[in-house]
């Protein structure tokens, strides 16, 4: 037994003999090799300028300012006389820059293994440094080095559509060998859904070094790839003009061609994009998340609400494709429907009814009971279906990270969310845009673009990308000729004829504009109720969001206005002077008779009324 247990303690001893022997020899070699080589030959990195952003008429968005950082050379003790003299020096030349945290910053880099040059100062505008660069360039031990600071020069106008860059964390430098040199990442907007393009491509050069890393001769050198930029459909002058337009209401208003080329995108309040860049105080980001009119939330893409009554053109429609012929008879209006023996009133918004009425009429006058009464006829699942392939309740597919879907519920949906039976009270108010019925902004400007042309387009936000420009996508949908002139006769009713919805502040532009008008709940109304309030006389928070949602002109249909105000009221009192105002301004800019002279020379077909 004695015998076996030597044995084994000898075989374990050269077991682990040979481990080590392999480990050092050859496995540790190729490590030390490298490191050798270091001695020899140093790599260093060439860091790409990061692309501009534009807008269409080449107003810069998001550019670089021009700076410098600071490094200290590697190997110096902690708490040397010479770091010390370093680190005082610059203390002495910028008196903002924080001992305590280029201390830290050396520290956690300092190693026997780097011989690269620390970084402890990210940034020095170039006019602060001009003055000490003489000087400083010739204290040994530290290093200048040109520098790029992102800088939005249109800030919080633009800021949810550029987004902003920021440090980069460990994860997105592990997965991006450029992030990891630079140091910096697209966060949010077209800095993040661009930022393989925007970032370029590192360079490098190979030179041959000293024992005390003096370079020597240069052996190979690949300039990086950079000014890869971003040219947009967005007009930034039109884009301020709604922002100062939008005064103390907070909302949405979004301008888009009918080929989906967004000129401007306004999630009302913003913020100042530039806060981010070097890093945001606390104080600043507790303000950002605790303000109650959310600015940090982009509301056109983020931003899920009922659509109220502008889903009523895709609802008649989703009918018709469910049952054909359904849109054919009329439906009369009396003020309310009840279910069954229920006794529950489903209210039209007149409580005195339209009396009998056929489509085009419905849109004019926003009739409630003649989309109630049809919703019983086809039902929830084959609704919800239809209104998804009109681009509601799906994402757009627009160049946005993070893009919401909204819903469009049906059977499966609630019994998915809820563990609940779908009730036929719910098809009801679905019909007109309440209940579950959720959209973003920007899914209502798309589907108001196929309700003018019968085409779905996804909407894109860059023109060109590195020189390459983005090409239009448009699906187009068959609805029967008949009902889809009705319904866009009943839009232009709504915006040119008396009892339209948006007739006060649509009639009379320089352009002919159809739309619709939309009034969203947030709150429900109780059937005891008889005598409604008027919206301002409601808590503000209790207030409908008001909705409009328009297209121009009507007979040759080109650029949508859709414009949200949260718990404005009425889309016609409240978003109808904002859409009108951006009418207007189109118009004096000229947007329209550029339009005009290309339809005239492409021979474009018209939608008469």
């Amino acid at each position: 037994m004695r015998y076996k247990i030597v044995i084994v303690i000898f075989f374990i001893f050269w077991a682990v003999m040979v481990s080590r022997l392999y480990h050092v020899s050859i496995k540790s070699n190729f490590y030390y090799e490298e490191l050798a080589k270091e001695n020899v030959e140093r790599k260093q990195f060439l860091k790409p300028v990061r692309g501009e952003i534009t807008d269409n008429h080449g107003n810069l968005l998001a550019m670089n300012q021009i700076g410098f950082s600071l490094s200290i050379a590697p190997h110096l003790k902690e708490k040397s006389v010479r770091l010390d003299k370093i680190i005082n020096t610059l203390i002495d030349t910028f008196p903002d820059l924080n001992k305590t945290v280029m201390l830290k910053v050396y520290k956690k880099n300092n190693s026997p293994y780097n011989h690269q040059f620390i970084k402890v100062v990210d940034f020095i505008h170039y006019s602060d440094m001009m003055g000490a660069y003489p000087e400083l360039s010739l204290v040994e031990g530290i290093k200048i080095e040109a520098e790029t600071k992102r800088y939005y020069p249109y800030g919080r106008y633009a800021a949810h559509i550029v987004g902003y860059t920021g440090k980069s964390n460990q994860k997105e430098n592990d997965s991006d060998t450029v992030v990891n040199e630079v140091g910096k990442i697209g966060k949010s907007g077209l800095e993040n859904q661009y930022n393989k393009v925007l970032e370029g491509e590192l360079g490098y050069e190979v030179t041959k070094v000293t024992a005390t890393n003096k370079a020597i001769e240069v052996l190979e050198n690949v300039p990086a790839k950079d000014n890869k930029n971003l040219v947009l459909n967005i007009d930034i002058d039109l884009q301020q003009m709604i922002y100062e337009r939008f005064g103390e209401a907070t909302g949405v208003a979004i301008v888009m061609k009918t080929n989906g080329e967004v000129l401007a995108a306004v999630s009302y309040p913003s913020y100042d994009p530039n806060m981010f860049v070097g890093g945001i105080s606390a104080k600043d980001w507790k303000a950002l998340l605790e303000d109650l009119n959310h600015p940090f939330t982009n509301k056109f893409i983020h931003g899920t609400y009922p659509p109220g009554s502008t889903i009523k053109m895709g609802m008649a429609l989703a009918y018709e494709k469910a049952l054909p012929g359904t849109l054919g008879t009329s439906e009369h209006c009396s003020g309310h429907i009840t279910l069954g023996s229920s006794k529950h009133k489903f209210r039209c918004w007149s409580k005195y009814g339209h009396g009998t009425t056929a489509l085009r009429k419905a849109i004019r006058e926003s009739c409630d009971v003649y989309f109630y009464n049809k919703s019983l006829k086809v039902g929830i699942d084959d609704m919800a279906k239809n209104l998804r392939t009109f681009g509601l309740g799906v994402k757009t597919g627009v160049d946005l990270p993070l893009e919401h879907e909204g819903v469009m519920p049906d059977k499966a949906w609630k019994r998915k969310r809820f563990n609940q039976p779908w009730y036929l009270g719910e098809t009801v108010i679905a019909s007109i845009g309440q209940g579950y019925d959720l959209v973003t902004p920007l899914q209502l400007a798309r589907y108001t673009g196929l309700m003018a042309t019968s085409y779905l387009a996804t909407p894109h936000i860059a023109k060109e990308v590195d020189g390459k420009t983005v090409k239009p996508e448009l699906k187009h949908i068959d609805f029967d000729a008949f009902n889809i002139n009705e319904i866009r006769k009943g839009m232009y009713d709504v915006c040119n004829v008396p009892g339209g919805t948006g007739y006060a502040t649509m009639r009379n532009l320089p352009v002919i504009v159809a739309g619709k008008t939309g009034t969203s709940q947030v709150t429900a109304i109780p059937q005891s109720t008889q005598k409604r309030l008027k919206e301002e006389q409601l808590a503000y928070f209790h207030r409908s969001h008001a909705w409009i949602t328009t297209y121009a002109p009507y007979e040759n249909p080109q650029y949508i206005v859709t414009v949200l105000v949260e718990h404005g009221g009425h889309g016609g009192s409240t978003s109808g002077p904002i859409a009108a105002d951006i009418y207007k301004w189109l118009y004096e800019k000229g947007y329209f008779a550029k339009e005009k002279e290309a339809t005239q020379k492409s021979g474009t077909v018209t939608n008469k009324k």
